[in-house]
């Protein structure tokens, strides 16, 4: 039997993410980051751990919890916001570590653009924070080399360079600044180069490299090679770099998004806070339904409740529905960008949430795994009673030769192949599937009826609108029709059809239920197929078989084993066939396949 641990461990998804260890009072023990959580993880516990720190903290673990994320990246940047937001106690190493940096146009008069560790709020602008300094010092080369900026922290108001309070510095004699200090730079033309600047840290590269591949070709005209090269360098770099280190857009300074999955009994609703473009929280909870409850309405009231248990505030929350938080909280439902995003990754992470537990269900409680498949099924499929006993129908012939029907049975939506039947198509003959399909479905039950043995909840026809037909004739005469379901299913789009209903129903292509189905339908498939072919290989060895006077079945199948062919047998000399079957069935053959005078 399998702890809790244990299925926790064996559930997790192979994705990059943050996990989170918890022990027994659900006290945070240590965050981290894995490209793969479900090899990271358990790394932790199929090895011998060296450190003594680290295998009392395994010791301790009760339960293990994850944030799901697109990349290594992201899951990087997830662990060092969630290591200072909740400051777990064996991440003693990265409590006091350093923030991740972060690039800053400063709100002043000729702004500055450089590199911080700390967000201050005083309107500045901050992009980031960025995964390495390395990719900090690209950008700010890059932008260096491009934009001359100042570096100096002089107050430069308008007064001040009309006073000329302030003296040009060395960068200015370098060319690394144009001296807006002595007014040799207009404040427009200044701020113009940090507008730019700013697209380039938003990951909108277009006008920067026009002007870096504008500048290689002066150089190059002007004969300065070892200069030009040295941009193209940079725009090789430039051209590389694909898009910020970002989680999210940083403009996005504080926001909550929930997002909502459901099946016929749970709802999963996930909840991510986001400050300053990146995640500092994640969280999951688990709701039984009651009352067969909307989801709008189940998420509703777990906003509530996670917003009263985690003291939000935000005034802007992103929802996958719609729902009333009262005045002063703005919700909304994008469609679009970044909050799109955002939203899509919370459903996401609702999501591997959902298929964790039900891997646990249905290794713990195959029975409850079992009762929420039915449950599921019977919704779908708008039925009356939970489909317990399934029964499929399938026809195979090759123009007309040979015609095979099968017969699947799924209880409890599995495979219960005692219960598989075949049928030789008897009253029809050449390719008529309908026919075949009356004359199959009406022996079946006429058997079942005479036999009094249980009758399927649903029937499920491989084939269209005629096929179905074809078998509701043959239940109407056994006096079945409305007393079991049965439906026909179409291969080319997974069409749903019902009697009397013209209109297919179409099931979502990720559902259970049409999983269910369609194993159904296969399995049918290759049970007939099987048989199919079974028949035809049997009648061809009888073809040969009869034809033989004295010569029987088994002794038949040794010589096509041995020969490989009937053609082969027939050329063969009388020698040979002595040293297979003996010299009295030798003579036999070779005097049935003697030429005739």
């Amino acid at each position: 039997m399998q702890t809790p641990l244990e299925l926790q461990i064996q559930t997790l998804p192979d994705s990059p993410g943050v996990y989170q260890y918890f022990d027994k009072d659900e006290r945070l023990l240590y965050v981290g980051k894995a490209k793969n959580l479900k090899k990271r993880v358990m790394s932790y516990f199929n090895k011998v751990n060296e450190s003594g720190r680290i295998r009392v903290m395994v010791r301790k673990i009760n339960t293990i919890k994850h944030i799901v994320v697109p990349t290594e990246s992201e899951a990087l940047l997830l662990e060092n916001n969630l290591i200072k937001k909740l400051q777990p106690r064996y991440n003693v190493l990265l409590k006091d570590d350093k923030s991740y940096p972060w690039i800053c146009i400063k709100k002043e008069p000729f702004s500055r653009v450089f590199s911080t560790r700390n967000v201050i709020k005083d309107g500045s602008e901050y992009f980031g924070p960025y995964t390495s300094f390395k990719t900090v010092y690209t950008l700010l080369d890059l932008i260096k080399e491009l934009y001359p900026l100042r570096t100096c922290n002089y107050d430069l108001t308008e007064t001040n360079i009309r006073s000329g309070k302030y003296k040009v510095c060395l960068e200015y004699h370098i060319g690394n600044c144009k001296g807006p200090c002595e007014g040799h730079d207009t404040y427009q033309n200044y701020q113009d180069h940090v507008n730019k600047i700013r697209e380039i840290l938003k990951g909108n590269f277009k006008e920067s490299l026009r002007d870096f591949k504008t500048l290689m070709q002066e150089l190059a005209a002007e004969m300065r090679f070892e200069e030009a090269q040295k941009i193209k360098n940079k725009i090789d770099i430039l051209e590389r770099y694909q898009a910020r280190s970002t989680v999210f857009n940083p403009r996005i300074k504080n926001l909550d998004v929930f997002s909502i999955i459901s099946d016929e009994s749970m709802a999963y609703v996930n909840f991510i806070q986001v400050s300053h473009g990146a995640i500092i929280r994640s969280h999951t909870m688990e709701i039984k339904k009651k009352l067969d409850e909307p989801d709008d309405e189940l998420l509703e009231i777990a906003i509530v409740e996670l917003r009263d248990r985690f003291n939000l505030t935000s005034k802007e929350v992103l929802a996958s529905h719609p729902v009333d938080l009262g005045e002063g909280v703005i919700v909304t439902v994008p469609k679009l960008g970044d909050k799109k995003q955002i939203l899509d990754l919370s459903e996401r992470n609702a999501r591997f949430f959902r298929m964790d537990q039900l891997k646990q269900i249905k290794i713990v409680d195959p029975d409850r795994h079992t009762n929420r498949i039915m449950a599921q099924m019977k919704k779908d499929l708008r039925l009356t009673e939970e489909p317990r006993h399934i029964e499929c129908f399938d026809n195979s012939n090759i123009q007309g030769t040979n015609p095979v029907s099968a017969c699947v049975v799924f209880k409890d939506g599995k495979p219960s192949k005692k219960d598989y039947r075949h049928f030789n198509i008897k009253t029809v003959e050449g390719p008529n599937d309908f026919a075949s399909m009356e004359e199959v479905v009406h022996r079946r039950y006429k058997r079942l009826l005479a036999e009094n043995e249980p009758l399927p909840q649903l029937i499920i026809i491989d084939g269209g609108k005629g096929q179905l037909s074809s078998a509701l004739k043959s239940l109407e005469e056994l006096g079945l029709r409305g007393k079991i379901t049965i439906i026909g299913i179409a291969k080319r789009l997974e069409e749903i059809y019902y009697p009397g209903d013209s209109v297919p129903m179409y099931l979502d292509k990720k559902s259970e239920t049409l999983k269910i189905i369609q194993h159904l339908r296969n399995e049918a498939h290759r049970f007939g197929i099987t048989h199919h072919r079974d028949k035809r290989s049997k009648g061809a060895l009888q073809t040969s078989v009869v034809s033989i006077p004295g010569i029987g079945e088994k002794t038949m199948i040794t010589l096509l084993k041995h020969f490989k062919s009937v053609k082969r047998l027939a050329a063969a000399p009388e020698e040979e066939i002595i040293k297979v079957v003996g010299p009295s069935k030798a003579k036999k053959i070779t005097d049935f396949y003697k030429p005739k005078e």
